[in-house]
């Protein structure tokens, strides 16, 4: 049995991955202007939006509300890095079997990797990603809602780990996930609320996406974020952190039931 009794482990693994990925800031702020291009196309696109409505706020949300919106769902996106080609590498190499006989858990060992390289991604995205909006529409006012990003996007990454370990590990099973990969994006792209906020979608599938675990990753953030409806922030909290532990425990069962699929085989 793998013990979770000395957080020490995760933390030096942390730190670890924290230096390796500081050695490649360069090479993630280039990768980051392509939010220049986003945030351009996007600021087209709703202008035109605005202008054709010939009104000042859609759904409770102004020109610059959106803009920013923008800026803390794509950072956030353009922060993760793919479970799904690190798992499924793993497991067609071999190192998979190295892995799971380490003294730390195998699950606990990819969300620290996860969590670590996503706190450098996310930084360097949202630093960028707010001087092209400040460029572009201005300063955001500050206020409580921005004091609650940090937590909000801590547990957003979270249950995308949850939810993008969960497609990972199909890797046990079946040879290529990228295709299952490249489903979930979109899901997260639309009733997730990347490219827009929920409010904007039809009343049908906004209930539909508020039943589903994908708003809890970048639109709860990003809602916080730009100061729309304040009052909610505790409930929303709680149904990340509640989807956190449902999916948490699914994956969980799921690597159990993989780990043993992977003994009888051999693997």
């Amino acid at each position: 049995m793998i013990s979770f009794s000395k957080p020490a482990k995760y933390i030096f693994i942390g730190k670890i991955t924290l230096r390796s990925q500081l050695a490649y800031v360069v090479d993630f702020v280039i990768r980051s202007l392509f939010l220049l291009l986003i945030l351009y196309i996007f600021m087209q696109l709703w202008q035109t939006t605005f202008a054709g409505e010939g009104t000042t706020a859609i759904n409770g949300y102004s020109f610059k509300q959106m803009m920013w919106y923008l800026v803390f769902t794509e950072s956030m996106v353009l922060a993760t890095p793919s479970l799904c080609t690190r798992i499924e590498e793993e497991v067609k190499s071999g190192d998979v079997a190295f892995k799971l006989i380490r003294p730390v858990s195998f699950l606990a060992f990819h969300y620290v990797e996860y969590m670590s390289e996503v706190a450098i991604r996310f930084v360097i995205n949202l630093l960028l990603g707010s001087t092209i909006a400040f460029l572009m529409v201005g300063s955001l006012p500050v206020g409580a809602g921005l004091a609650w990003l940090p937590l909000m996007a801590f547990g957003g990454f979270t249950v995308n780990f949850m939810l993008g370990m969960l497609v990972a590990l199909s890797a046990f099973w079946v040879e290529e996930t990228r295709g299952l990969e490249f489903v979930y994006n979109k899901i997260l792209f639309t009733v997730g609320g990347m490219l827009m906020p929920l409010e904007l979608f039809p009343d049908k599938l906004q209930q539909i996406g508020h039943w589903l675990p994908f708003q809890a990753i970048v639109y709860f953030p990003a809602r916080t974020a730009v100061g729309m409806h304040h009052g909610e922030i505790a409930g929303m909290l709680a149904v990340q952190w509640l989807w956190a532990a449902l999916i948490g425990l699914v994956v969980w069962l799921v690597y159990r039931k993989g780990v043993r699929k992977l003994n009888v085989n051999g693997g």
